[in-house]
């Protein structure tokens, strides 16, 4: 199965339903983020992510 982003927070999933925000998720994404410590990532701080996990930077 391909990962999917979730279309409200971005979070990757194998699911159709972001397991988090429950959202959509879309097959149409690019860049990837894997932040594993959001309290001291400032990248993290800048997109708003409070949870360790994989993202993508842009959702479509």
């Amino acid at each position: 199965m391909s990962l999917k982003a979730c279309t409200h927070c971005s979070r990757l999933t194998e699911k159709e339903l972001c397991p988090v925000c429950k959202n959509p998720t879309s097959s149409n994404w690019s860049g990837l983020l894997i932040v594993t410590d959001p309290e001291n990532s400032t990248i993290a701080k800048e997109l708003a992510i409070e949870l360790a996990g994989d993202y993508a930077l842009r959702v479509r």
